[in-house]
């Protein structure tokens, strides 16, 4: 029980940071556990399913290639993830009458984000102790946070814009792209001291996120003080 609490503890510390900045209009709990359980469950089964089926033409069989681990964090993990996700924000939540402001493409690519690394999160935590939940509640949950907010961000301004697509699928992109970086860097851990990369591209992302928050924050469609 208590690795299952050290699983679970980082994951509602970003819901509830995401939730409190939420500040004109709270979406309903509903609709926030309807998000995060199609991440918890319908997510992971996507991935696995996009693992198998990228894995066949890409048996990428040497840890030591620079090549392969790049196609590896990119492609097999980054794109199929952050896809998984993409899918789920994309076609349940930002139909939503709900989804009515631009900071609700964050709280929801959050949600479902927060699903998806909780599953993962629980699977390793029980697997490895309570080192791997503290060395996780400070990285990959963070990390999976950060990947949502970007892509978030710009989902958000999609709903209302007329370049839906084009916006969309750049919060796509910026979400691989950083998730990408971040595995690419640990997986290439042949190579001494290069897994500072890591931190480095979070840190980056981190930065950009608060951005994104305080920017859809300022632009709410709910903010009355907002300059017209």
């Amino acid at each position: 029980m208590t690795l299952f609490l050290l699983a679970i503890a980082p994951v509602f510390i970003v819901i509830f940071y995401i939730f409190i900045n939420d500040k004109y209009e709270k979406e309903p709990k509903r609709l926030l556990v309807q998000n995060f359980l199609l991440g918890a469950i319908v997510s992971i089964i996507i991935t696995t399913l996009l693992y198998v089926i990228i894995e066949i033409p890409l048996p990428l069989k040497n840890h030591e290639s620079v090549f392969e681990q790049f196609i590896k964090a990119f492609f097999v993990v980054g794109l199929t993830e952050e896809f998984s996700k993409y899918i789920i924000i994309r076609y349940y939540s930002q139909p939503h009458e709900e989804y009515n402001e631009p900071y609700d493409g964050i709280v929801y690519a959050v949600m479902v984000s927060m699903g998806f690394a909780a599953t993962e999160n629980i699977m390793y935590v029980l697997q490895g102790g309570m080192e791997i939940a503290i060395i996780r509640a400070f990285t990959a949950v963070p990390a999976h946070a950060t990947f949502a907010i970007l892509m978030g961000y710009f989902m958000g301004k999609a709903k209302f814009s007329n370049n839906r697509v084009i916006l969309n699928l750049t919060g796509l992109f910026l979400a691989v792209l950083f998730h990408g970086a971040y595995d690419f860097f640990l997986f290439i851990d042949f190579i001494p001291g290069i897994w500072i990369g890591a931190f480095i591209s979070l840190l980056i992302g981190i930065v950009l996120a608060r951005k994104a928050i305080r920017k859809h924050q300022l632009n709410s469609h709910f903010n009355i003080h907002k300059e017209r």
